[in-house]
């Protein structure tokens, strides 16, 4: 599936956001329906680290908040959705532009809609891996999200920060 207008501007817009823009990684394709996204994160003068590898937090930051943000726009607004945790592992010093590619299913977004039903909140831990140009993995990252219904039980626990958000 190619991108649309809409999304074809998300990405011009994060690649443009200052804080993104920042970590020295470049969204390369946005899905029309979200299902899927990809960055790229070269090594240049803005991601080396003292010893001239990729530096860990731009691998971590380049990849960050596209997890959530795509559960975000596949769930819609009947879903609150927020990053809980994350776990980075270094696999190989990152000596060359690095890829990451997310991916939702129908399975995956039919799994979460049945289990906010019976709970008040689930929490999915999702890999990604920073490969380079032969595949070969350098870091995964581990995200947990946390997912609950906007329609849940009074007193459903929310993560920190949340209650403030909210208010905003």
């Amino acid at each position: 599936m190619g991108e649309s207008w809409s999304t074809r501007l998300m990405r011009w817009r994060f690649n443009w956001f200052p804080t993104y823009r920042g970590t020295g990684g470049w969204v390369t394709y946005i899905a029309r329906d979200w299902r899927e996204l990809r960055v790229k994160l070269p090594l240049n003068i803005q991601t080396y680290n003292y010893v001239g590898t990729m530096f860990g937090g731009s691998m971590y930051a380049a990849v960050d908040p596209f997890q959530m943000i795509m559960l975000i726009r596949a769930l819609g607004k009947g879903f609150v959705v927020w990053d809980k945790a994350a776990i980075i592992r270094f696999k190989k010093p990152g000596k060359s532009t690095l890829y990451a590619r997310f991916t939702l299913d129908d399975t995956e977004l039919e799994a979460i809609r049945a289990e906010t039903l019976a709970a008040r909140s689930v929490d999915r831990t999702y890999r990604i891996d920073l490969v380079d140009a032969q595949g070969v993995v350098h870091a995964e990252i581990d995200k947990v999200i946390y997912i609950r219904r906007v329609d849940s039980p009074a007193g459903a626990t929310r993560p920190a920060g949340e209650a403030s958000a909210a208010r905003s």
